[in-house]
């Protein structure tokens, strides 16, 4: 089966995000400790015009705004809906609806491009990544964080305990942001992959925050309807038998990316 099959429709995504808008900046405990740890991986650069790519609420929109002063910033987003809610906040010159496998931007225009869980949604990753190229400069510097296999295990081990449908979102392997990172044609500079684990008290809370921030699962294979009484029950046992003495436990494994289009 191809990634495309296997990954979330685009459109999906977007409405999702879009609905979550208002709720995400309250839950996104996760986001802001792996935007701020890739903020932390960007090289010495004095950019005149970067990139927030997946842009959402507009956190590190202004985070860069911040940090490049001097620069012209611009938000990019699938989701119009965190468009509208990110605009009045500031931070960029420009927030603009696009694809980042399509970007509607012209050849050479950015220093930098920084872009934080928001890839994961793309089943095109080399196209991400051709189209980071085209519109770098020479020398420019594309920085991403993303999401990969073992993302959420605890969740989709419980659910096969369960049944056999697909509840838990699909991410592509490390080994595939390796493979297509060294076939980009960009320098890779440093890419790893880091495990964050965040506890919950109970699974509404764990199931609410994935819906808050609209990530719950869009996945292909996905149930129709809503999920019965007994299957919650059911996999509320088997998620307790994972519970440490800090909750119940939910595991993201985080690629972190920094690569340079050669001058």
């Amino acid at each position: 089966m191809s990634e495309e099959a296997l990954l979330p429709d685009k459109r999906r995504v977007a409405e999702s995000f879009s609905r979550a808008a208002a709720s995400y900046d309250g839950v996104a405990e996760l986001q802001r400790q792996v935007g701020g740890e890739l903020l932390a991986e960007l090289p010495s650069l004095a950019p005149t015009y970067w990139l927030d790519l997946g842009s959402g609420t507009g956190h590190f929109t202004r985070a860069l705004d911040e940090r490049y002063p001097w620069a012209e910033g611009m938000a990019l987003d699938l989701a119009e809906g965190m468009l509208h809610h990110a605009r009045p906040l500031g931070g960029a010159r420009h927030f603009v609806a696009g694809d980042a496998e399509h970007l509607p931007l012209r050849d050479g225009g950015f220093d930098l491009i920084f872009s934080s869980l928001a890839v994961q949604w793309c089943a095109d990753f080399a196209a991400v990544l051709a189209e980071a190229r085209r519109v770098l400069r020479p020398g420019g510097v594309l920085a991403f964080s993303s999401l990969c296999v073992g993302s959420l295990q605890e969740l989709r081990d419980s659910w096969q305990a369960v049944d056999g449908f697909v509840h838990v979102n699909r991410f592509r392997r490390f080994e595939d942001y390796q493979a297509l990172c060294a076939a980009s044609g960009l320098g890779v500079l440093t890419l790893a992959r880091r495990a964050r684990t965040l506890h919950f008290p109970d699974l509404r809370a764990l199931s609410r925050s994935l819906k808050d921030l609209g990530a719950h699962n869009l996945n292909p294979g996905r149930p129709g309807g809503l999920t019965g009484p007994a299957r919650i029950r059911a996999l509320m046992e088997a998620y307790e038998h994972l519970r440490t003495d800090q909750g119940l436990p939910l595991t993201y494994q985080v690629v972190y990316g920094v690569l340079r289009k050669e001058a």
